[in-house]
């Protein structure tokens, strides 16, 4: 039998009067397919993110990349003190309503299993992506790809950390890590799954030796690292097809 031809989209909903937008992927077929919504690193939604919802729609599955600067665009960052001083800036609060307003939007497709919609994230994405498997969004699964996990301090736009909620986890979670990461200290990842065990939370975390920050990245050949990469994307697909029930 032939594989399904992919359809790809910019695809948009409105949330309190404004206009979110996004790039879905999915197999052009009869039957209703599970969903999984992809939050895009600092950089936003880049023809990276574009193509891992084209990697995901091969799988099966109906994807959706976020973008979180429908708004005011992409911000141009030259540095790590510029990405670091924009996440800052960034109101979780705004963030967290559009992924939970795209979540809504999914269940609306009439291509959607509307029970089944997990949540992946890299970098910034992954932190939001734990973030809202902590929320009350209906999310079946969760993937975070080297997300940050703790916020040096708490303020109006940043009021609770991914540690701070992990213990309101609400659906199976994979946490994907490199054990070089210089902006995930292994500290962190212990103590997130220390949260996790004392609260009987259903979660696998996978350490990648040698791997640092954005090794999934392939557009990125200096953080590149094919070989976890590979067994992330493995895990990742194994973990949604499990807990979203893939026919």
């Amino acid at each position: 039998m032939a594989a399904a031809a992919i359809r790809g989209d910019d695809l948009s909903f409105v949330r309190d009067g404004e206009t979110i937008r996004g790039y879905a992927a999915w197999q052009a077929r009869e039957e209703r397919a599970p969903a999984v919504i992809i939050i895009p690193d600092v950089h936003g939604l880049t023809d990276h993110y574009r193509d891992i919802a084209r990697r995901f729609a091969t799988q099966g599955f109906f994807s959706f990349a976020l973008d979180l600067y429908s708004r005011e665009g992409r911000p141009r960052l030259a540095d790590l003190d510029a990405v670091q001083s924009w996440i800052a800036s960034l109101d979780d609060r705004r963030v967290l309503g559009d992924i939970d307003g795209a979540v809504r939007f999914l269940r609306s497709r009439i291509e959607v299993r509307k029970p089944s919609i997990g949540i992946t994230g890299f970098c910034m994405g992954g932190q939001y992506a734990l973030l809202s498997a902590c929320s009350d969004f209906g999310l079946s699964a969760c993937v975070s790809f080297y997300g940050m996990l703790r916020y040096n301090g708490r303020n109006e736009r940043k009021p609770n950390s991914p540690l701070d909620l992990a213990a309101n986890l609400s659906c199976p979670y994979l946490g994907l890590f490199g054990t070089d990461d210089a902006l995930i200290p292994r500290e962190d990842v212990k103590e997130l799954e220390g949260l996790l065990e004392r609260s009987n939370k259903e979660f696998q975390i996978k350490l990648y030796p040698g791997a640092g920050h954005a090794f999934f990245n392939d557009a990125r050949p200096d953080a590149y690292r094919a070989e976890a990469a590979r067994d992330a994307w493995s895990r990742t697909i194994e973990f949604f097809r499990l807990h979203l029930d893939v026919v």
